[in-house]
């Protein structure tokens, strides 16, 4: 009888080297990738160092380089643009109220006829004066175009704040009534145009244009009631707002001479702490580099490094 063969072993015992050998050509793929990433380019970094340099020190880089443009447009917790107007803020001091005082006082005498018959109406305190326009007076029904007489009116006006300094700011306002044509699809479309309109106006008539700015609150700030039509026509109305200075602007402005008093302003006013600005220094490493960083704030707002 023949002897029966023990059956064959076919299974393979290195399986294990496919995966491996796939498992290394990743880890090297990645280790590429790495390698490419941390890649520097010196000549770049050298410009860049240099750019920021130039910067933060004062004495500028020449213009035309795309990376030393970049390092001048570097603002660190700020966001303000570079080439930013600066607003001047006037510290206050008793010449300027006593300039508001005496506006106030011109304004009441000379336009007092039209105070007495309702069309006008001038008011004030040490901080700002208001002179409120009534809309039908200034503007036919639904446009911002002034009327011939509004020129002359807005003329008056202009020859006493012509030689002043004050910041002025025009403030339109408009009904309840919902307005949808071609050129004024709501109110705030209206209102703001017709406050343009008078800043137009008084800047053609020798007002320095870089005194005034344009507001339009449209129907959402009513001094009258709207139930009643005499409510509404006395709700159509453009206030010229004089201020003593251009904090006391940013400030009514943001709210509206009509909604804050007086002792609300100088509240706030009160209450504004010096803004903590950013400090960046600049320091040298042992092998010739350049380093920037944050200096620490002090609790008094000043920094160190």
């Amino acid at each position: 009888m023949a002897r029966r063969l023990p059956p064959s072993d076919d299974s393979r015992h290195d399986r294990w080297a496919i995966p491996y050998a796939d498992f290394i050509t990743l880890l090297l793929a990645f280790f590429i990738v790495m390698y490419a990433i941390s890649s520097v380019n010196e000549e770049k970094y050298r410009s860049i160092s240099e750019a920021l340099s130039g910067v933060f020190d004062g004495s500028g880089t020449p213009a035309g380089s795309a990376d030393q443009n970049a390092a001048q447009d570097l603002a660190i917790g700020v966001s303000r643009q570079p080439d930013a107007p600066l607003i001047n803020i006037d510290a206050p001091n008793p010449e300027n109220t006593r300039q508001l005082r005496s506006l106030l006082a011109e304004l009441q005498q000379r336009f007092s006829p039209r105070i007495e018959a309702g069309s006008m109406k001038v008011q004030g305190n040490d901080l700002w004066l208001s002179i409120e326009l009534r809309a039908s007076s200034l503007f036919p029904s639904g446009s911002a175009l002034p009327e011939i007489e509004a020129d002359a009116l807005l003329g008056k006006i202009a020859e006493l704040l012509r030689p002043l300094a004050n910041p002025i700011h025009v403030e339109g306002f408009t009904d309840n009534q919902a307005i949808a044509t071609d050129l004024y699809p709501s109110n705030w479309e209206l209102s703001a145009a017709r406050a343009a309109a008078v800043v137009r106006v008084l800047g053609l008539n020798g007002v320095a244009p870089g005194r005034m700015a344009a507001v339009g609150y449209g129907e959402f700030q009513p001094a009258y009631s709207n139930r009643t039509a005499e409510g509404r026509g006395m709700n159509r109305r453009v206030l010229i707002v004089v201020s003593r200075d251009q904090r006391i602007r940013r400030v009514v402005s943001s709210f509206g001479s009509q909604q804050v008093s007086d002792d609300t302003v100088s509240a706030l006013l009160e209450a504004e702490a010096p803004p903590v600005q950013p400090a960046i220094e600049q320091l040298e490493t042992d092998n010739g580099g350049v380093l920037f960083r944050r200096a620490e704030q002090q609790p008094g707002g000043a920094t160190q490094p």
